[in-house]
């Protein structure tokens, strides 16, 4: 069995085969940068729905939302913005599989460094 084939006794997919989607460039990345913003059923894991950018703790839970979620490369481009993601990534909480990929596409977000929780974070913006 290979390791896209795993699946957990509860019918899951273990973190290594999900499939995280990463965009071909930041600049694709063109979503909103402020004000409140919804996500469909499928991007959001909780029932929360209404997300306010220009609050850093409502930004991060909206960016770690959609980048742990989106299966479509489309889903990255509608709702995430380059500048606002590279404000929050250093405070993002991602599954561990999708460091990775993003790293190995963005030596940018590489240099940051993994996101460490209990860092500060600076004001947005």
């Amino acid at each position: 069995m290979s390791d896209n084939d795993r699946i957990t006794k509860r019918g899951f997919q273990s973190g290594a085969t999900i499939p995280y989607v990463v965009p071909d460039s930041l600049d694709d990345l063109k979503g909103p940068a402020s004000g409140v913003v919804s996500l469909p059923p499928e991007l959001r894991p909780t029932p929360a729905n209404r997300y306010d950018l220009d609050v850093l703790g409502s930004a991060i839970s909206f960016y770690a939302h959609v980048i742990s979620e989106a299966r479509r490369v489309e889903d990255l481009t509608r709702y995430l913005n380059r500048d606002l993601l590279l404000q929050v990534w250093p405070y993002l909480v991602l599954p561990r599989y999708c460091f990775p990929k993003w790293h190995a596409r963005f030596p940018e977000l590489a240099a940051a460094g993994r996101p460490d929780p209990q860092r500060r974070p600076a004001p947005l913006r």
